[in-house]
């Protein structure tokens, strides 16, 4: 990594503390997790039983969220901790979901803000309700003015930057950037700071990220519309596999990165299918979610002090280390 640009800077330090700790979840997982978490577990916790509702804006089959709830599952076990997962891709729904958390008198929540003007009246119930409130994933931006306690996740406009800082040293001159949900503010980011990081063109194409078919066809009709693209960037380790079905089937010779990765991503890194995957690591945003609303109740601490995210990424996956990340993938961990 060049050292000497600040966002690709900024992703070494997060890197050099966060890569140990492995990162990822889904929302129909759960049978694997007490593997996982039983072996990540150093003690468990004696402290009095308490229930903490996590509510994401997770679609239905995409393994991603089986990361994030193997991690918060991991913590919960540990921390002696009734948890309790629920989803929705709908921010109109998801709000629900938290108001039935309250009405549950949980004793704390982890929330997704992935559409932050959704949330805003339900956070405030929680806090006028005494439950304190975390933020993962999506709502970096956000999550002061919601009023939640902490947040772990990615800087997604950073880990763009960096993303196409990497772009321009790999000699990428056209960049597609495929947006799986639009308005879903951290993918929006994304794009967005690759725009900024990146010396070369980039287009974004919306695709319907619930419909794989139509993602193969939409990206295999851009790349043939327009053959001066030579870089496909990804927002999601499903979508980056599927497009290389699309630069087949069009006949294109533009390469692939990713952010974010599953088990047969890390496997496409290794072969050199895909360049590289910039990891959020979502067991550990997951884990910190669960472990924070402990933390703060046996002991009153919050990370960052109320005012820094605590950043789990971008880490960088390449050929070089792919290897390292694949023995933890392997067990659905990363």
């Amino acid at each position: 990594m060049h050292r000497h640009h600040r966002a690709a800077t900024l992703a070494a330090v997060v890197l050099s503390g966060a890569l140990l700790a492995t990162g990822c979840s889904s929302s129909s997982g759960g049978k694997k997790s007490e593997e996982g978490g039983a072996a990540a577990s150093a003690g468990k916790a004696t402290t009095p039983r308490m229930t903490v509702a996590m509510v994401t804006h997770a679609s239905p089959g995409d393994t991603f969220w089986d990361l994030i709830r193997k991690g918060a599952e991991a913590a919960a076990a540990k921390d002696n901790i009734k948890l309790v997962y629920s989803s929705d891709p709908s921010a109109g729904n998801q709000a629900n979901l938290v108001q039935n958390a309250i009405d549950q008198k949980v004793d704390g929540i982890a929330l997704t803000a992935a559409k932050p003007d959704a949330m805003k009246d339900v956070i405030a119930k929680a806090k006028a309700a005494g439950i304190p409130v975390v933020g993962f994933n999506s709502g970096v931006d956000d999550w002061k003015e919601l009023g939640m306690l902490e947040y772990f996740g990615q800087d997604e406009n950073i880990a763009g930057q960096a993303f196409g800082e990497r772009l321009n040293q790999l000699g990428a001159k056209h960049a597609l950037c495929v947006i799986q949900e639009q308005g879903q503010v951290a993918l929006e980011a994304r794009c967005a700071g690759l725009k900024k990081g990146f010396s070369g063109k980039t287009d974004i194409l919306y695709v319907n990220g619930t419909d794989m078919p139509s993602v193969k066809s939409t990206i295999t009709a851009k790349l043939k519309q327009d053959s001066s693209i030579d870089q496909v960037v990804t927002l999601g380790a499903p979508i980056a596999l599927t497009a290389v079905q699309s630069l087949s089937d069009a006949g294109a010779k533009a390469k692939i990165a990713t952010f974010d990765l599953n088990k047969e991503l890390v496997k496409a890194v290794q072969d050199g299918t895909i360049q590289f995957a910039v990891d959020q690591q979502p067991y550990l945003q997951g884990y910190l979610a669960v472990d924070s609303l402990w933390l703060y109740k046996n002991n009153g601490n919050f990370s960052g002090g109320g005012t820094a995210p605590v950043l789990t990424g971008p880490a960088f996956i390449t050929k070089d280390n792919a290897d390292t990340v694949a023995e933890f993938a392997a067990k659905g961990t990363r």
